[in-house]
């Protein structure tokens, strides 16, 4: 190995996967919700929160409005 190295000659680029980088946060998801996407996941052969990443990410693709009526 070099002792140094010209890090201006390196050609440095940029990552073409950050655009696929996910970031962990914390939800509160009720129980039926996480058992439906469980059932789901053993359908699928899926984790559930990967299908619960897909189904979110569908939405924002989408741009789906809630679309919600209270009784």
């Amino acid at each position: 190995m070099r002792e140094e190295y010209d890090i201006e000659k390196l050609n440095p680029r940029k990552n073409p996967y950050t655009n696929r980088m996910k970031k962990q946060v914390t939800i509160n998801i009720n129980e039926e919700t996480i058992d439906y996407f469980k059932h789901l996941s053993e359908q699928y052969g899926l984790p559930y929160q990967t299908l619960i990443n897909l189904y979110l990410t569908d939405c924002a693709n989408n741009k789906r409005e809630l679309q919600m009526a209270w009784s």
